[in-house]
C-alpha cells in the first residue's frame, strides 16, 4: 500500500476501525436489543473523532523498518486506538467528567438512559457500571482486533510483549495519577513520572516499537531510535495536554474551560505553580485548587496565578526542548528516511495542538 503521507494514513486507520466496528456491532445486536445502546454509543466514541495518534505512530514505526505497509499492518496498528479508547472512557469515570468531546461522558450518557426508561436503582451507579465495562470491552476489542488483523504468527508473537508492555505501564500510569490526586504532591519529579507513564509512553514509543516489530526487518537499533525520539516527545505531549486542560478554549477542547483545575490534577504545570508561589499566591491557589464549584471568576485567578508565577513559561520551555530532543534524535537515527520526515510532521503536531 502507498500513502502520499498522514491524511492518506488517517482514511485508511479510520476505514479499518469502521470494518471492525460494524462487524463487532452486529454481534452484539444479535445478543439482544438491549446492546443497541451500546453499541450505538461506542460507535460515536470510536469513529465521530479522535487523532489517531497512536496507530499513526505505529504504522509510521513499520515503515521506518524499511518495509511497505500492509491491510493486515493497517489493521494491528489501528487495534491500537481501542486500547485508547478503554482509557479515555475509564478516566472520565475516573475523574467524574461530565464531558469528552462536546459531548456527555459515556457514564452520563448510561445515567441518563436509565433515568429516561425508569429503571430501578442508582442511575448514577448504573452509569459508572455501563462505563466500566464498555472501557473493558474496548480493550477487549483491541485484543480482537490485532489477533484477527492477518499478521504471521511469528511476526505476531514478536510483538505481543512489547503490546502487553504499553498495556501495563498504561494502567500503571493511570494508579499513578489517581495516587497523585490523594498525595496531593506539589513534586514536579513524581508529576513528570506520571506523564511519562500516562501518557508519553503508551501515546508514542510503544506504539512506534509495537509498529517495528510487525516488521521483518525490525533490527534493534530501530527500537532504541524510537526510544530516544519517543520518551521525550511522549512527554512533551502529555505537558501540553496539562496546558489544554488549564488554559484551552472550550469551543475546541469540548471540555469545560478549566477542567483540571476543577479536578485538581496534579500535574507538572500545578506542582511548577506551588514551587514557585510566593505564601500569597499560594494560599490563594490552595483555596481554590480542585473545587468542583469553580466560576469563571475563580479559573481566571487560578489562571493568573500560574502564569505570574512563571510556571506556565517554564513548562513552555519544558515541552519545547524535550520536542528539540525528539527531533535531533530521529534526525540522526538510522530510520528510513521518509518516516522520520512524517515524525517530525507528527512531533509538530503533537505539541503544538489546542486539543
Amino acid at each position: 500500500m502507498d500513502f502520499d503521507g498522514i491524511p492518506e494514513l488517517t482514511k485508511a486507520i479510520n476505514l479499518s476501525l469502521s470494518q471492525f466496528f460494524d462487524a463487532e456491532a452486529g454481534y452484539l445486536h444479535s445478543v439482544g436489543e438491549e446492546l443497541y445502546p451500546v453499541a450505538d454509543a461506542l460507535g460515536h466514541f470510536l469513529l465521530d473523532s479522535g487523532k489517531r495518534l497512536r496507530p499513526l505512530f505505529a504504522a509510521i514505526g513499520y515503515l521506518g523498518t524499511g518495509s511497505a505497509l500492509t491491510p493486515e499492518v493497517i489493521r494491528a496498528a489501528a487495534s491500537l486506538e481501542l486500547v485508547h479508547v478503554c482509557a479515555l472512557i475509564h478516566d472520565d469515570v475516573m475523574d467524574d467528567s461530565d464531558t469528552r468531546r462536546g459531548a456527555p461522558s459515556i457514564h452520563k450518557q448510561f445515567e441518563a438512559l436509565h433515568t429516561e426508561k425508569a429503571l430501578h436503582g442508582s442511575a448514577p451507579q448504573f452509569g459508572v457500571a455501563a462505563s466500566i465495562l464498555m472501557g473493558d470491552l474496548a480493550l477487549i476489542w483491541a485484543a480482537k482486533a490485532l489477533h484477527e488483523a492477518g499478521i504471521p504468527s511469528n511476526q505476531l508473537l514478536k510483538t505481543l510483549p512489547i503490546y502487553d508492555q504499553m498495556r501495563v505501564e498504561l494502567m500503571a500510569g493511570q494508579y499513578l495519577d489517581v495516587y497523585e490526586q490523594a498525595l496531593a504532591s506539589e513534586s514536579v519529579e513524581r508529576s513528570l513520572k506520571v506523564a511519562t507513564y500516562k501518557s508519553g509512553r503508551y501515546s508514542i514509543e510503544r506504539p512506534l516499537h509495537f509498529g517495528a516489530a510487525l516488521s521483518a526487518t525490525c533490527e534493534p537499533v530501530h527500537l532504541e531510535s524510537y526510544s530516544h525520539y519517543g520518551l521525550p516527545l511522549g512527554q512533551a505531549f502529555q505537558l501540553r495536554d496539562d496546558v489544554i486542560g488549564v488554559f484551552g478554549d472550550p469551543g475546541v477542547t469540548g471540555k469545560p474551560a478549566g477542567d483540571d483545575l476543577r479536578e485538581g490534577k496534579r500535574t507538572v504545570l500545578a506542582a511548577l505553580t506551588l514551587n514557585k508561589s510566593t505564601n500569597l499566591q499560594r494560599s490563594e491557589f490552595n483555596k481554590l485548587f480542585g473545587r468542583k464549584d469553580l466560576t469563571d471568576g475563580d479559573i481566571s485567578t487560578l489562571r493568573q496565578i500560574i502564569i505570574d508565577t512563571g510556571a506556565l513559561a517554564d513548562l513552555e520551555k519544558i515541552i519545547a526542548d524535550k520536542t528539540a530532543e525528539a527531533l535531533t534524535a530521529i534526525e540522526t537515527s538510522q530510520i528510513d528516511k521518509a518516516a522520520a520526515s512524517m515524525l517530525n510532521t507528527m512531533a509538530i503536531a503533537a505539541t503544538q495542538r489546542s486539543s
